[in-house]
């Protein structure tokens, strides 16, 4: 059980000065993560899937394992039995076409299986590849140009010489470099969050609210929240829209190290300390080891160390990473 001790020593007031001094003192310049991450942020891929998304990410220059697992996110949040409306199947959502031209057989086991992910992760990886040599030549990131290719065809890149003036294709771009970052393990200390102290002082007017779980702040809940309904209104309050559920608020962007957290950091709890499909709790961390939180039914919004055998890591929320989540 995590404890209110913090509150207990120390006054309201010298509480939160305590916080505001930790909110400046901390925020100084950081560089942003250098280049392409090749490594993927620890559970940030379902351990099932992490050995493929590794191997087969490194495939070719354009590609990189965290890039891979952005699309793989993307497209069908790690569900191997995805349909979609078009009829895009499997964890890579495959079109019928598409599947009969690239799908490879990557396991020997005699059959290409759009929802085996020991075909369909390979066969993502060599159709990306094979993209990026249909636009091999053409001027630009080589990355984002593979990803145009493979929303609108690479005949578009040749054709305009880079990413197409398609609103969608350009979008599409950009959603998957947003979400690289988080899948990426950092290389470089990370810039901090822009919003992070506006978040913290929405957070921190809450403090003593009781929780419900299932809270989002409304009128009609009293004003209430559950963790994560508390983190997403914190960051709404600046302008940020985070998913509702914890486990999709961990890809809103890159993961620091609990030596590099800064005030505003997303601070998230989980089962399985391998698979972020397990998050059960998030808070917002204000510094000194301590995050404000929405704990459980019976609690209070309050002030909780954050050191616990269930840590598994934390988010530094960036609008471009947030924006890039996709509805489910």
């Amino acid at each position: 059980m995590r404890k209110l001790w913090l509150i207990v020593a120390l006054g309201s007031g010298m509480v939160l000065s305590f916080l505001a001094l930790l909110v400046v003192g901390t925020y100084t310049a950081a560089s942003g993560i250098a280049g392409r991450g090749v490594g993927l942020a620890k559970g940030a891929v379902p351990a099932t899937y992490q050995p493929l998304v590794q191997e087969w990410g490194n495939l070719c220059p354009a590609l990189n394992p965290a890039l891979l697992a952005a699309q793989l996110y993307q497209e069908s949040g790690w569900d191997p039995d995805a349909v979609s409306s078009a009829d895009a199947r499997g964890i890579a959502q495959f079109i019928p076409g598409t599947w009969a031209t690239h799908g490879i057989d990557a396991n020997g086991d005699g059959e290409r299986d759009v929802n085996d992910p020991e075909d369909a992760i390979p066969s993502a990886a060599t159709y990306d590849c094979k993209l990026a040599g249909y636009v091999k030549d053409v001027p630009g990131d080589p990355t984002d140009n593979m990803l145009a290719a493979y929303n609108a065809g690479p005949y578009a890149v040749i054709k305009y010489d880079g990413v197409p003036p398609y609103r969608e294709t350009q979008n599409y771009v950009q959603v998957i470099r947003a979400l690289e970052q988080s899948f990426a393990a950092p290389t470089s200390r990370l810039s901090p969050s822009k919003q992070a102290a506006g978040a913290i002082h929405y957070a921190q007017e809450k403090l003593g609210t009781p929780y419900l779980w299932g809270g989002d702040g409304t009128p009609e809940e009293g004003g209430r929240f559950d963790c994560s309904g508390l983190t997403k209104a914190a960051y709404a309050s600046v302008g940020i829209e985070l998913p509702r559920v914890a486990n999709d608020q961990w890809h809103a962007g890159p993961h620091p190290g609990r030596d590099e957290l800064l005030p505003g950091d997303l601070v998230f709890f989980a089962y399985d300390l391998n698979d972020s499909r397990s998050i059960h709790h998030v808070g917002l961390y204000v510094g000194g080891g301590y995050m404000i939180d929405a704990p459980y039914t019976g609690a209070v919004i309050r002030f909780d160390p954050i050191d616990s055998p269930d840590y598994f890591g934390a988010t530094r929320v960036t609008e471009a990473g947030a924006a890039a989540l996709p509805e489910r």
